[in-house]
């Protein structure tokens, strides 16, 4: 998320422009999205624990490479790095929920999740805006270095181990598994739909929501880090509030998918009122809220899979998320390079146009599931 905050120093420093901008941000989804099916599969055979431990000494590396890079190549591949060592974090938690609770309560342990995971994006608006004010961003990002190799740490020496019962299957029949997932036609109408609500929502709020308030709504530097803050925020309620509601659906033997297309809908809807010229920060918070409801999908495949497949499903559906926001994040930077930039960022013009193009594929992707619900009858 820091990106956000720090775009136009990157941009400045590194002679980037919207589209290089939108490149290097998405160089993390690019990467992560690689290493989803491989990490996938080492979950399910030596544990999200252990798989998870190593990463994050690859990602701390990464974040290394970032603060001494010199170039916009070598920052690139750094975020790149980075995007490897961090590509199963959240899966190993939503892996070990499926192995450590039981179903009625993946779905609020997953928000759980998704809402800590908030408090970094949190730590990345208002905190790191007041702290660039006295520190150089390289010294600031050496504190996401080190927070990352403790947090590997704790895992190794603290965190406790619990594996699937049925471990029995080999590397081949692992694959074979995965191989039947990916055809899978519920699989692919909640994976894609998920990718194509990800591509608008993560594309916006983890980059270009911030330029946005600066050159359509007029904001300050302060006031887009206070503008990202009340988005993040929104996001953290979004998250808990869909996976408890999902939960106490699951406990009455109802399904989610309902639940998890009318928050897609309802985000499509208030992409739609920016588009056509509302410029309000409420809108971007009801937004990025309603989007959170699409990750009910990892608990929805959870349930229809064995727990032994649990590190496959969650990466698989991952895969298509990062996929998604990789488009998003650097085809915003493509169409806003399509207008000359003006004194201040980028041309007022050319939002309507890039924000379209995410409300486009968020649409297709809710139309796409919903013409397939049928295949969720059972989940």
């Amino acid at each position: 998320m820091v990106n956000a905050v720090l775009a136009p120093t990157l941009a400045a420093e590194f002679d980037l422009s919207a589209g290089g901008l939108g490149l290097l941000s998405s160089m993390y989804f690019f990467s992560f999205a690689l290493c989803q099916l491989p990490v996938g599969v080492a979950m399910d055979r030596w544990g999200p624990r252990r798989v998870n431990a190593a990463l994050l000494l690859v990602a701390a590396v990464g974040g290394a490479w970032f603060v001494l890079a010199e170039s916009a190549p070598a920052a690139m591949a750094a975020r790149a790095l980075i995007g490897i060592g961090v590509s199963v974090a959240l899966m190993s938690s939503l892996t070990a929920f499926v192995l450590w609770y039981p179903s009625d309560r993946l779905s609020t342990m997953n928000a759980v999740a998704f809402s800590v995971g908030m408090v970094g994006a949190v730590a990345a608006t208002v905190p790191l805006e007041l702290l660039l004010r006295v520190w150089p961003w390289r010294y600031a990002f050496l504190l996401v270095v080190g927070l990352t190799v403790t947090v590997s740490l704790v895992l190794w020496l603290w965190v406790p181990e619990r594996r699937a019962e049925a471990r029995a299957d080999s590397l081949a029949q692992q694959i074979a598994g995965l191989g039947k997932l990916l055809t899978d036609a519920a699989f692919l109408r909640l994976a894609i739909c998920l990718g194509a609500s990800q591509c608008a929502a993560v594309a916006l709020s983890t980059l270009w929501i911030a330029p946005w308030l600066r050159d359509v709504a007029g904001y300050t530097p302060a006031g887009v880090a206070r503008g990202l803050l009340a988005v993040n925020v929104a996001m953290v309620v979004g998250y808990l509030a869909f996976g408890r509601a999902a939960d106490a659906l699951q406990r009455r033997g109802a399904s989610a998918l309902p639940l998890l297309m009318a928050g897609v809908a309802v985000s499509s809807l208030c992409l739609a009122l920016l588009i056509a010229g509302m410029t309000s920060l409420f809108l971007w918070c009801v937004f990025s809220a309603a989007a959170t409801g699409v990750v009910l999908g990892y608990s929805l495949l959870s349930r229809r899979y064995p727990k032994a497949m649990a590190g496959r499903v969650n990466t698989a559906i991952n895969l298509i998320g990062f996929i998604g926001m990789f488009a998003g994040l650097w085809g915003v930077g493509v169409v806003l390079d399509l207008w000359p930039v003006t004194a201040s960022g980028y041309d007022p013009r050319a939002y309507p146009y890039a924000l379209g193009a995410l409300w486009l594929v968020q649409a297709a992707g809710l139309a796409w599931l919903w013409s397939g619900r049928h295949h969720f009858t059972a989940a």
